[in-house]
């Protein structure tokens, strides 16, 4: 019987999974993971992450087994080692998930060149996002990908829902693997969490989509609603399908009996979802998106790489309580609300002026998803130097949000136990300074909650000025 190599990338399931169907129209499918140096450098970036991919290897090993097979590990160079591994076993074809970042569809063209030369099949395919970037394409003027998403998102709607694309047949493991990897592997010592892999990815669908979504317009701008999907991590280590999540979304929003704004809901939610499949194909058709900022009038704007109030951002120490509450959340969590990234980014960007990929690369040591092609993205929007197309930056005035999306200061007070105590005006309005004297109590640390690092008004302005002066005013 013929045989075909799968190579397990950010795919880490066994259903809806167009590698897979794609390796198994070639002959039974042999399952691999190979932990090349550009994966290995991700994970060891952040100690959350490496403990999620780890339990999620286990979960597809266990999988594997339970139909009859098993997952051959491999560690070194993407190219050689499968290039042995399909000599070894007498398979002719080696087929892949796409990745979207620079590094890793470099390192997958120099995967497909090694293979192709030995004689081998290579076919590389696209899985991550739920509408493959050509077909999105294809309505394109130019046939090179959207970089606005408007239009993007008009063509987006009229190819749902996407089909399942199928799964595999699985040989018998005749060839010994190296050890599953552990956290330590990567200088983890973060715990493996118990809910990773595809089963738990399915459930976490099925329980958000039964009554959460329906209140998604409301709680992707509410942070202390906790009604978001909290999918971020599964999709990108592909535990789950974004074609599953959008094909299960369209049939949720199918339901007759939906009120008016359950239905909006669910057109928010697909919308998100859609935005995600668009800056995965910008990605891909602009590999230099992970350093250089995609509009070329903001490619001579200099950002600064540094800044006094740098750390206090950092370590959510602003005096700005909307913005410490997402830092806090995000390195206590590995995850912060969609809502709240957008304002402490844009803190960083425009009140500090301090380069998005400063940001982009702090988050990065804390953030348990491992998208690098979306952080670039969605950090390029919010500094203004992206796919937005608006003639001014989106500066968020942090003070007026926490009022507008945390009005009891709920989700504040969850992250900043010093604040715990404190009156809603005298969270809300810091510039009021009616905060009561806080002491150090062991609790909280040695330190109280510091006022306001800076002015928000002023910076803003003052950047404004800047960019109206380097950016708008014709040279």
């Amino acid at each position: 019987m013929a045989r075909a190599v799968f190579a397990f990338t950010r795919d880490l399931r066994l259903n809806d999974h167009a590698g897979l169907a794609a390796a198994a129209r070639h002959g039974v499918v042999v399952p691999v993971h190979v932990i090349d140096p550009v994966s290995a450098a991700r994970l060891r970036r952040s100690p959350r992450r490496a403990a999620y991919y780890c339990a999620a290897i286990r979960a597809l090993d266990a999988s594997l087994r339970a139909r009859g097979s098993a997952l051959i590990v491999r560690r070194g160079n993407a190219g050689p080692v499968l290039r042995a591994l399909a000599r070894a076993l007498g398979a002719g074809v080696v087929a892949w998930s796409c990745g979207y970042d620079a590094k890793t569809i470099r390192r997958d063209r120099d995967l497909q060149s090694t293979l192709e030369e030995a004689g081998l099949r290579a076919l590389p395919m696209h899985d991550g996002p739920a509408i493959p970037p050509e077909d999105a394409a294809a309505a394109h003027s130019r046939g090179d990908g959207y970089r606005a998403f408007v239009p993007y998102h008009a063509r987006w709607r009229t190819l749902l829902p996407p089909q399942d694309a199928g799964s595999a047949s699985f040989a018998a493991v005749e060839i010994a693997s190296e050890a599953l990897p552990i956290p330590e592997e990567f200088g983890s010592q973060a715990p493996l969490p118990g809910d990773a892999g595809e089963d738990a990815a399915r459930a976490k669908l099925r329980t958000f989509l039964q009554s959460a979504v329906l209140q998604y317009g409301v709680a992707r701008n509410v942070p202390a609603a906790r009604e978001t999907s909290r999918l971020s991590a599964e999709l990108s280590f592909g535990t789950i399908a974004a074609r599953e999540v959008v094909r299960s979304a369209c049939e949720r929003a199918a339901d007759p009996f939906l009120l008016a704004e359950e239905r909006a809901s669910l057109r928010l939610y697909l919308r998100a979802l859609a935005e995600r499949d668009f800056f995965l194909q910008l990605a891909w058709y602009n590999e230099s998106l992970a350093e250089e900022p995609l509009q070329p009038k903001m490619r001579r704007f200099a950002f600064a790489r540094t800044h006094p109030h740098l750390d206090a951002w950092r370590s959510g120490r602003t005096g700005f309580a909307l913005v410490d509450a997402g830092i806090r959340e995000l390195r206590a969590t590995g995850w912060m609300h969609p809502r709240v990234r957008a304002i402490a980014a844009a803190f960083l960007c425009f009140d500090l002026g301090v380069d998005w990929r400063i940001g982009r690369d702090e988050w990065d040591v804390y953030l348990v998803e491992d998208d690098p092609a979306l952080a670039a993205g969605n950090w390029q929007w919010i500094a203004g130097v992206g796919a937005d197309l608006a003639a001014y930056p989106r500066i968020y005035n942090p003070v007026k949000q926490a009022r507008r999306f945390d009005p009891a200061a709920e989700y504040i007070r969850t992250w900043i136990p010093e604040l715990a105590g404190q009156p809603d005006v005298a969270i809300l309005d810091p510039g009021l300074g009616g905060r009561e004297q806080q002491l150090p109590l062991p609790l909280f640390g040695t330190r109280s909650y510091p006022p306001p690092v800076l002015d928000h008004e002023t910076a803003a302005r003052a950047f404004l000025e800047r960019y109206a002066r380097e950016v708008r005013t014709p040279a």
